[in-house]
Order: structure tokens, then sequence, then C-alpha cells
């Protein structure tokens, strides 16, 4: 009996769950006269399943199917992932964020859209908090207030301005607020959940067929450059005072966020003078709410400029009194 069989019947003896160091050892100790050691059990066993390359394949060899990757049958995992989302294909960008309808600063919301006109970029990229989605907060809510629906009818006609004016590519990432439908439906109506056509996506892009749908706590990369909301870190750490250095300090890499509604940038360079830089955007809704009257709060926006790959040129305006500064 040569080799090659002995080794397909321990395979098919033991199966495929068992790795095949382990396996080697088994057929070596029982076929010493055979295999001159362990290395040459084992290279034959990795022969009759395939993984010898392909320079050493030949036409009879038979190769069997890949044996799980999980051989000691743990339970299967639930782990959540959030793959980044790669903007590509653009020359220049208008970032916008942390608008909340219907508690956006229309002065400063015209200054910011007036500059980008004249700016003519071909993408729009929504950095999360576009709406308020107030009725649905856990946080105590004012009756007055407008409704979900009125909310969603708001964005409708934004996107359309937005539509009619640029006429360009536009990308939609959810930030914190938006996340506060999920949580309402985890809390209030969870038996909806899994069904395709009450998720939030579903019910914007009914509305806003052309608009691009950016989940929840991804990473946007933008020509090398990432961006995030702002709570993707989560609220362990205490808000800096300056809140570009404290992404930086997160994120150890040059990076942008909204979320804190003020201006700021941080630069440091790293042991091999590569200079690294962060940004926190400004916000676009009022600056005065009842839950914060006073606070450190800003207007802002920015722009990016693509030169080709990891090449940009970020712009990072705070706007005051109706005027781009």
């Amino acid at each position: 009996m040569n080799k090659s069989t002995i080794a397909k019947e321990y395979r098919a003896k033991y199966g495929n769950e068992m790795p095949t160091l382990k396996l080697a050892r088994i057929m070596y100790a029982e076929n010493k006269l055979l295999f001159s050691n362990l290395d040459a059990a084992r290279e034959k066993l990795r022969y009759i399943e395939g993984k010898v390359g392909a320079k050493n394949l030949t036409s009879k060899m038979v190769k069997t199917e890949d044996r799980p990757k999980n051989p000691y049958s743990l339970p299967d995992s639930e782990k959540e992932t959030f793959p980044n989302f790669v903007i590509k294909g653009h020359k220049k960008g208008l970032i916008l964020n942390d608008i909340h309808f219907p508690y956006q600063d229309n002065e400063a919301l015209t200054a910011a859209l007036d500059y980008a006109k004249n700016e003519k970029p071909d993408f729009i990229f929504l950095n999360g908090d576009i709406i308020d989605v107030h009725s649905l907060s856990y946080f105590m809510k004012d009756p007055r207030k407008k409704r979900f629906s009125e909310e969603l009818q708001l964005l409708a006609d934004f996107i359309a301005t937005l539509d009619k004016q640029f006429g360009c590519k536009i990308y939609y990432k959810f930030g914190n607020h938006e996340e506060r439908y999920d949580n309402f439906l985890f809390q209030k109506a969870h038996e909806l959940l899994g069904v395709e056509e009450f998720t939030l996506e579903a019910i914007i892009k009914k509305r806003i067929p052309n608009v691009t749908i950016i989940g929840a706590r991804r990473t946007v990369i933008i020509a090398g450059l990432p961006f995030l909301h702002g709570h993707e870190y989560g609220r362990g750490m205490m808000a800096p005072v300056n809140a570009a250095r404290g992404l930086f300090l997160q994120a150890k890499h040059s990076a942008v966020k909204g979320d804190c509604h003020s201006t700021s940038e941080h630069v440091e360079k790293d042991i091999m003078d590569k200079m690294m830089t962060t940004w926190s955007v400004g916000c676009l809704c009022g600056l005065t709410p009842f839950f914060a009257v006073k606070n450190k709060w800003n207007h802002g926006f920015a722009m990016i400029d693509i030169g080709g790959d990891k090449k940009y040129k970020f712009r990072n305006f705070r706007v005051f009194n109706g005027e781009v500064l």
C-alpha cells in the first residue's frame, strides 16, 4: 500500500475536523517504517488535501474539500462588523453635518450653500445628524415639536433643493440622532426589527431614491482620509477642550469628525516626521437649544479637494452671522 492511500485512509478515519499536524503525529507513530519522520507524514497529508501548491499538483492527486475553520465546534459567532465605505471617483466635495432638521439655522446653512455653489462640488457628503429625530428620542419630549414624519418631509425637501442647486452625487451617513430610530424600535416596537420595509434606510430611500445611504458607525474614506460622525468611539472619553485633539488621541491618524458642533484642528508628527492632522467640523443647527443654552458650539462646514489617490486638501470653514470665515 502506498503512502497516499494510507494518508487518505487516516483522513477518512479521523475526519476533516482534525488538524493536519495532529493527524500526522498519529499516522507517523503508527507507520514509522513507512515514513522517515513526522514532516514526511505531514507532507503526504498536505499532498492529498491539495495544500502543496499549484506547481506540485498532478492529475493523480485527489483534492478533498477544505476542512472547517472551526475544528473545536465553537458556537456560531454573532460579532458585529462595520466595514469602511469608500467614496471615490470625485474631485471636490461639500461636507455638511449636524443640521438637525427642523432645528437648522437657516442663515448659517444658506451661507454654506452659497459658498459651495461657487465651488461647484461634484459630490455632497452629509455626515450625520441631518435630522434630529426628536419625537423618537428616549429623552423627555416636547409634544409641541415636529413629528418624525414631518422631519422626513423636511429631509426630502432639502435633498430636492441640493439636487436642484448642485446636481451632483449625494451620500448620507447616519449619525447618533438617526440611530434614535433603531433605538425606538428596540424599546417600543422590536417586533418590527428585521422587517426590511421598516428600516430607516428603506423609509428614506422610499422618499429620496437618488441618495446613497451609509449606515451608522461605518468609517467613510475619502482620498485616504477617514471621516467619522463622531460617536463611533463611544462616549467614555471626557470631551477635550480641542475636539480635534481628542479625535487624534483616539484615531492616531489624520481624520475628520462632526458631532461636537465645533470647529477645531490639531496637528502632530510621528517619529518618521509624517504630519497627521485631525479636524472637527462645526454644526449648521441652532446654537442655543433649551437643553444646552450655554455651550461652545459654532456654525461650520467643510470642502475637500481631491488630487488623486490619498491626495487631498481639506478646508474647514466657520460661519459667523451669516458670513463664511
